[in-house]
């Protein structure tokens, strides 16, 4: 799943160079939801993760990202889905197995928005993803009283692409990812 709107700043302050912001752990997480069995739409999601991006206000297609965290960090809300998410019927997973994402490119849409195109690595297997990225606000932190941006994105990926297609069709193989991060500017 994975993330993030880097690129998108607001417009031609005076930059030389990109300068690196990493991410508010606490405030930004990865929802995912699918469709089960017709009935509904389950959700999950990863939160409290490590990331950076490389913000280049001049020349934001110039910027970029990379995140990673635990899979066994995934949050259902309820522990045996938990479980059963993890077992050999999905993940497998065993400790010290990460998602990863890493920007490749970024397309300037507009003046908040752009497309970030990467590699996401999920199960053991990478595939190009293109995010739908929009920044939310940049400026001062209020309370950290200093540079602070938040972002937005989306985008949706195939659980067969990942070797996680087991109950597919009748467990949708299409999943929708819903991105929101805050990142600080490095000291």
């Amino acid at each position: 799943p994975v993330v993030l709107a880097a690129a998108l700043a607001l417009g031609a302050s005076p930059s030389f160079a990109a300068e690196k912001y990493v991410l508010d752990p606490g405030h930004s997480q990865i929802v995912f939801t699918y469709n089960h069995l017709g009935f509904s739409t389950t959700t999950s999601m990863f939160s409290g993760f490590d990331g950076e991006i490389m913000l280049d206000e001049a020349e934001p297609a110039n910027s970029s990202v990379s995140v990673s965290f635990p899979v066994m960090d995934m949050i259902t809300g309820w522990d045996p889905r938990s479980e059963h998410f993890m077992s050999p019927d999905f993940f497998g997973a065993k400790e010290g197995d990460m998602v990863t994402f890493k920007s490749t490119g970024i397309e300037v849409t507009g003046d908040k928005t752009g497309l970030i195109t990467g590699d996401l690595t999920l199960n053991g297997v990478t595939k190009s993803v293109v995010l739908d990225a929009k920044l939310n606000q940049m400026g001062e932190h209020p309370m950290a009283n200093k540079p602070w941006a938040g972002f937005d994105a989306t985008t949706t990926v195939s659980r067969t692409d990942y070797n996680l297609g087991k109950f597919a069709p009748f467990i949708g193989d299409e999943v929708k990812i819903n991105i929101s991060v805050e990142a600080m500017k490095a000291e």
